[in-house]
This record gives C-alpha cells, sequence and structure tokens, in this order.
C-alpha cells in the first residue's frame, strides 16, 4: 500500500480548506429561497393628480351628455315646429261662396259684368222718351223696368238670407279653428291657425262686399226707374199737350 507523503496531505487539506471557505461565501452572496414581497412606493402628489385627471375627464363627459340631450330637444322641437294642422272647414268656405257667387249670377236685367253694361242700362232707361212708339209699348217697357227693380230687390233678399244660412255654419268652422289654435303644437301649426282665422274673415268681408253690391244695385235700379218715370211722364204731357195752342186765330 502506497503511504501518503506529508506535502501532500497539506494540499489536500488546502483545497478541502477552500472548498469549504467558497461554498459558506456562496451561502452568503445568493440567498437560498427567493424574496416573497418587495415594498411599494406611495406618491400622494401623483395620486391626487390623477383624481384632478378623472374628475375633469367625468365632467367633459357631462357636458358631452347635456349637449347632445339639449341638441336632441332642439330636434324635437323642430319637429313640432313643423307639424302642420289641417283645415277640413276650407271645402265648406269655398262653398259657401260659390252658393253667393251663383245668386248673384241669376241678376236680371242689368247683371254683376262690366261688358255690355252700359248698352243694358241704355235698353232698360234711354234718356229720351221715343214718340215713335206706341203708347202701349210704352207701357209695357215701364211695366218691364217695375218688374227688373223687384227683381233686384228680390235677390238682394235672397243673398241676404243666404249670408245668414252662411254666418251660423262660419260659427261652427270658429269653434274648430280656435280649438286647433290652443292645441297648437309649435310656430308652424300656430301661425296655420291664425291664416286659417284670417280665411274666414276674408271669406265673410267677400260675403259683405257681395251683399252690398246686391243692395246697392236694387237701389241704383229704384232710382233709375224712378227717374225714368218721370222724363216719360214729362215726354207724354209735352206730346199731348203739343204746342200748348189748340186755336190760332186768323
Amino acid at each position: 500500500m502506497t503511504k501518503t507523503s506529508p506535502f501532500r496531505k497539506h494540499l489536500i487539506a488546502g483545497a478541502l480548506g477552500l472548498s469549504a471557505t467558497g461554498a459558506l461565501m456562496m451561502s452568503l452572496v445568493v440567498p437560498s429561497q427567493p424574496a416573497r414581497a418587495q415594498w411599494t412606493v406611495f406618491d400622494p402628489s401623483n395620486y391626487s393628480q390623477n383624481i384632478l385627471t378623472a374628475a375633469r375627464t367625468l365632467q367633459q363627459i357631462n357636458n358631452q351628455i347635456h349637449m347632445l340631450q339639449n341638441q336632441a330637444q332642439s330636434l324635437v322641437n323642430q319637429a313640432r315646429n313643423l307639424t302642420t294642422i289641417g283645415f277640413p272647414e276650407l271645402q265648406a268656405l269655398q262653398q259657401t261662396i260659390r252658393q253667393v257667387d251663383v245668386l248673384m249670377a241669376q241678376a236680371r236685367g242689368i247683371q254683376f259684368r262690366v261688358a255690355n253694361l252700359d248698352q243694358q242700362f241704355q235698353r232698360m232707361f234711354p234718356t229720351s222718351f221715343n214718340q215713335a212708339l206706341t203708347n202701349n209699348q210704352h207701357v209695357i217697357d215701364a211695366r218691364s223696368r217695375l218688374d227688373t227693380s223687384m227683381a233686384a230687390y228680390k235677390q238682394t233678399m235672397t243673398v241676404q238670407a243666404q249670408v245668414v244660412e252662411n254666418i251660423a255654419a262660419d260659427q261652427a268652422t270658429l269653434n274648430g279653428i280656435v280649438q286647433r289654435s290652443q292645441g297648437a303644437q309649435g310656430a308652424l301649426q300656430a301661425s296655420q291657425a291664425t291664416n286659417q282665422l284670417l280665411a274666414l274673415v276674408a271669406k265673410q268681408q267677400f260675403q259683405i262686399q257681395t251683399l252690398m253690391a246686391a243692395q246697392y244695385r236694387a237701389d241704383a235700379i229704384e232710382r233709375a226707374n224712378r227717374t225714368q218715370s218721370q222724363t216719360d211722364a214729362r215726354s207724354a204731357t209735352t206730346k199731348f199737350l203739343g204746342s200748348g195752342n189748340a186755336y190760332t186765330p186768323r
């Protein structure tokens, strides 16, 4: 068996000592287990700045929401302002005006027309007494003028009766327009209701003007008839008396 020299023993012992020392140093430098937790750093200034930023962002969102709500309400109001209302009484108003026009067109003798008015008046009310006509023809003409005058007053009364009937119907029309005006939801409906009231007023004004025209026509024919009768009477008397001298001495 080979014996170990003393020098070799010292080398082995030194190597074992260095190994033990290195292992100890490694155990001190490198931990045997990983760290379980780390310290968290809290910055109060950064935290308060984040809170202010979040609050401002939330305020901006609220402002945008209010702006969208206002825009939506504006669109709703615009839709109401553009909403229209009907006028079912318009056809009835036009019908009553046509009824009065039909009555005015039934004028006899002298019609409500500018064309041929002078000829019609001249034929019925001549400016001079026609001596060539017989007495019977003069009586017939006078009778025709009297009939025309009576027909004019009759027509005036007929127009008056029609206007009175229209007024009763206009009351119901007025109530309907007022109800729509009070229930108007927007500017357009209110404006249309106002226009409907103006249409009713205009229709009544037309009736009044028509009635006045019929009344003035009847009065004018009556006055012309009286004037023509006086003229015919004077002319007939002059024709009957002649020169005024029944006997001329020689």
